[in-house]
């Protein structure tokens, strides 16, 4: 049995059973444990809450998955914010049909993982450092702020008053 993947999202590996989906002729995605039909941006949220699909063609059996997930992807980098840019695109176009091709999988799936346990690491450190300050404190701090400010506002708004110099009738203002 292999390792179960990291997942980003959540503070633990992702669960190791698969949620299967059928791909119908027709294109339409169907979800055999929320028997109802999906679209591909439902399988999208699915993975985002850790969840690990499988998409089985329903006529032919074969496992569609890595090509659904790749319309997931193509449709992130169309319409949401690209992380992939035309020079990477360009460079694993490059890696097919190259003796590299099994080993540059292999070195983007294991740089994949490896940046997901930084991320989970430095998730951890920054949970240990606010654990260890008591919200309480923090607010504390927070509302001695806003009083700072608040008055250091009220010192620049009144150096802007204009200052009077003598009533209407020549005399000096009274204090």
């Amino acid at each position: 049995m292999g390792r179960r993947p990291f997942c980003f999202f959540r503070s633990h590996v992702m669960p190791t059973a698969e949620r299967v989906i059928k791909k119908y002729a027709n294109r339409r995605l169907y979800d055999t444990k929320g028997s109802r039909h999906v679209t591909l941006e439902d399988l999208r949220k699915l993975i985002l809450q850790g969840e690990q699909v499988k998409v089985i063609d329903d006529k032919s059996g074969e496992d569609v998955t890595r090509s659904t997930l790749l319309q997931i992807v193509a449709e992130q980098e169309h319409f949401g914010k690209p992380i992939l840019s035309a020079q990477l695109l360009h460079s694993i176009v490059r890696f097919y049909g190259t003796s590299m091709e099994e080993l540059t999988g292999q070195y983007l799936e294991k740089s994949i993982e490896h940046l997901l346990r930084q991320q989970e690491t430095l998730r951890a450190q920054i949970a240990k450092v606010m654990s260890a300050v008591p919200m309480t404190d923090l607010l504390d701090v927070a509302r001695q702020n806003m009083e700072v400010w608040g008055e250091l506002q009220k010192q620049m708004f009144a150096s802007f008053k204009p200052q009077r110099t003598s009533n209407d009738d020549g005399e000096p203002p009274k204090s």
